[in-house]
């Protein structure tokens, strides 16, 4: 049997298997949810994996988890990410995601959701406003956290993405230094994400998942701004997807013994 768990995000498309095959892959999520969850499921036959004969049981969640039409259950982002979260961390421990249109704080206690948080939808403290700038600026993700390792920091306040992106473009007319403008980005997003952190008292141990959770950079300045040490994890960007398929494999054993 194999256990798949489909996340798809706002920005990505991730999916693991455990089981009888070992797998994880990400993909563009594009304009239809629809065609990425035909998509991957084409790519999962590819690779050997056949959903027609009861081989593999398969739980989806994300932004588009209502389009995986060939589910056997659909399942909520808290959900999944506390059940990710918990087996990159722990039983105890704070899970931050910046994804790309939201960011979440979960508290674990006991491995259970003890309580969570979620930014609104407009606010600049997400994944999507980084790769914006670092467009803006002609750069990669990870250029960009390289040029604001470099750099100094340039205030960046407002709270919506437009009006954030504004004061940028502004610092680019007066011939900022891209190193500061850089800085002033990662700044912000990270600044934004500790204010939504900081509303619940976090445990001791607190991880870094979704696509900036392998920067030693991000969780550095996040470190600070918390005042706590967040960890990294190498692949945190899975951790919807890891918890999905770990809840396939439990809820199936759970309705065989039913």
């Amino acid at each position: 049997m194999n256990y798949i768990g489909i996340d798809i995000g706002s920005t990505a498309a991730k999916v693991v298997v455990r089981g009888e095959k070992e797998l994880a892959f990400t993909m563009p999520t594009g304009w239809s949810s629809k065609e990425t969850a035909l998509t991957i499921r084409e790519n999962l036959k590819k690779d050997g994996i056949n959903m027609e004969e009861g081989q593999a049981k398969v739980v989806a969640t994300g932004y588009g988890r209502i389009a995986v039409d060939y589910a056997d259950y659909v399942i909520t982002e808290i959900t999944c990410h506390a059940r990710g979260g918990r087996e990159l961390g722990s039983d105890h421990c704070a899970v931050i995601d910046v994804g790309g249109q939201d960011t979440k704080v979960i508290l674990i206690e006991n491995g259970m959701v003890q309580d969570f948080l979620m930014n609104d939808k407009c606010s600049a403290g997400t994944g999507k406003f980084l790769e914006i700038m670092a467009n803006r600026l002609g750069v990669t993700l990870q250029e960009l956290f390289d040029m604001a390792a470099a750099g100094n920091t340039l205030s960046i306040s407002s709270l919506c993405t437009v009006f954030a992106e504004s004061e940028v473009i502004n610092y680019i007319g007066e011939g900022r230094k891209r190193e500061d403008i850089a800085a002033g980005v990662v700044d912000s997003v990270a600044a934004k994400v500790a204010q939504l952190a900081m509303r619940k008292n976090l445990p001791d141990h607190i991880i870094l998942t979704g696509g900036l959770s392998s920067s030693e950079y991000f969780t550095k300045i996040l470190s600070e701004k918390i005042g706590q040490k967040v960890c990294p994890t190498e692949q945190g960007r899975y951790a919807g997807a890891l918890g999905a398929a770990l809840l396939a494999k439990e809820k199936t054993k759970t309705d065989k013994r039913r």
